[in-house]
């Protein structure tokens, strides 16, 4: 046997990436809010999305839900609660045009950072606290005033005999007896620095309680904290822009794309071996075409190599794990299509001369309200079209129904997840989406 085979070459191990795989099932799986395609739903029922959210920029019509993603990030945004979506225009029109695909995110506070809400838990931390222990004895008391119970002071006198500031935000729970102020906001002591984190779980639980196993659930991946604001705000928030137009009724959109639920997994790609040269094999440069000087290497064809090594690359990654609909990498780096279009340039460091990254601000834009970097969160490749389209010949917009010819839609966030500080405001915001589009030949 040839010592070059090329089937002995083929390393089985395998290695796992930090990327989670979002898979598409008609079936429920657990997460009953992540899906591709269908209706959307919302956070809060009552506030939906601003009117014009509906729209495609270039036709002016409402769009269809191409993902919706329950995005809760616990070790990052532990008191927000997060959904993001991804819309598309059906209409062959507006193909190819910016503007026909957005995204928008969903943000509400469930607590403020350093006042978290649950009380019960203070209560639980201040039981081993010897303070309270006296409480017992507070019956004895009224025996002493009698005649305190004929102007309504028996409460305050057991308060007081407690040992508990009656002006105390919480009275009774010991907080005023270790000294607590009884006028400030509570709290966590000082001497408690731990304190906040299982605070936040708490509140965060409310909101994930039900989906043990859910998308956003193994989307809990620890993340460097985010980066400090940095630059300039040059747009309102849609909440405090006033009325706004209303979300559109069903009736007032195409027919929906088919519903799939989503399940994540995360990456594994097989390693195959370098293969190696054998040394009775020798490599001799190919020979120019020298016809007319045409054998010279032509900016056209170093575009074409740039464009055909980054598909192959795309191309093969995918290969892997070939039903993945989406890719989910919180702070991560978006998988490319093509490093020469408007999008490869901005992203990929080396055709934006190095100066730009995925996660440090400048490759995307800021976000437009707080002014913060964004960062990567998902995308959506190819396969998801195979199935959002699935039985949808004739369905909908007739000969203006060409279909999706996007290559992969990457979805870019605020990485300061801003939103209103008011806690169960629910605010609203569009963020960047670069699309690259299938190659045309």
């Amino acid at each position: 046997m040839d010592p070059y085979d090329s089937d002995s070459s083929v390393d089985e191990d395998f290695t796992e990436t930090g990327v989670l795989l979002g898979y598409a099932d008609e079936e429920v799986i657990e997460d009953t809010i992540s899906h591709l395609g269908g209706w959307p739903s919302w956070i809060d029922e009552n506030t939906p999305p601003p009117g014009d959210y509906a729209n495609c920029k270039v036709c002016n019509s409402p769009m269809l839900l191409l993902l919706e993603l329950h995005g809760d990030l616990p070790d990052n945004f532990p008191n927000n609660e997060r959904r993001l979506y991804i819309f598309g225009c059906p209409r062959k029109p507006c193909n190819r045009k910016p503007g026909s695909i957005r995204a928008y995110r969903a943000t509400r506070k469930v607590s403020l950072p350093g006042l978290p809400l649950p009380q019960p838990q203070k209560v639980e931390k201040k039981k081993p606290d010897p303070k309270p222990e006296p409480e017992p004895v507070a019956p004895p008391k009224p025996k002493l005033d009698l005649g305190a119970s004929l102007f309504g002071a028996t409460a305050l006198t057991s308060s007081v005999s407690a040992n508990s500031n009656p002006f105390s935000l919480t009275p009774g729970s010991g907080a005023a007896a270790a000294g607590a102020n009884p006028f400030a906001m509570p709290k966590p002591a000082t001497p408690a620095g731990p304190a906040p984190t299982p605070a936040a779980k708490s509140s965060t639980t409310t909101s994930t309680s039900a989906l043990a196993e859910s998308f956003a659930d193994k989307v809990r991946i620890s993340s460097p904290a985010p980066a400090s604001t940095s630059g300039t705000a040059t747009k309102q928030t849609p909440e405090s822009t006033g009325v706004q137009a209303p979300w559109p009724a069903q009736s007032a959109f195409p027919a929906p794309y088919k519903k799939y639920f989503l399940d994540a997994e995360y990456e594994t790609m097989s390693r195959p071996s370098t293969p190696t040269i054998p040394e009775n094999v020798t490599v001799e440069p190919m020979e120019e075409d020298s016809a007319g000087g045409e054998g010279n290497v032509e900016l056209k064809d170093t575009f074409e190599s740039e464009m055909d090594k980054a598909f192959m690359k795309f191309s093969m990654r995918l290969a892997h794990n070939p039903e993945q609909v989406l890719r989910y990498e919180y702070r991560g780096t978006p998988l490319l299509s093509s490093y020469t279009d408007q999008v490869g340039k901005r992203l990929h460091p080396e055709h934006s001369a190095g100066r730009v990254t995925t996660t440090g601000g400048g490759s995307m834009p800021p976000c437009e309200y707080c002014g913060a970097p964004r960062v990567f969160e998902v995308q959506l490749v190819p396969h998801a079209i195979s199935m959002l389209e699935d039985g949808r010949e004739g369905v909908g917009l007739g000969e203006g129904d060409a279909g999706m010819e996007w290559g992969t839609i990457i979805f870019g966030v605020c990485g300061q997840d801003c939103a209103p500080e008011k806690i169960g405001q629910l605010g609203w915001r569009e963020e960047w989406v670069g699309v690259q589009w299938e190659e045309t030949k």
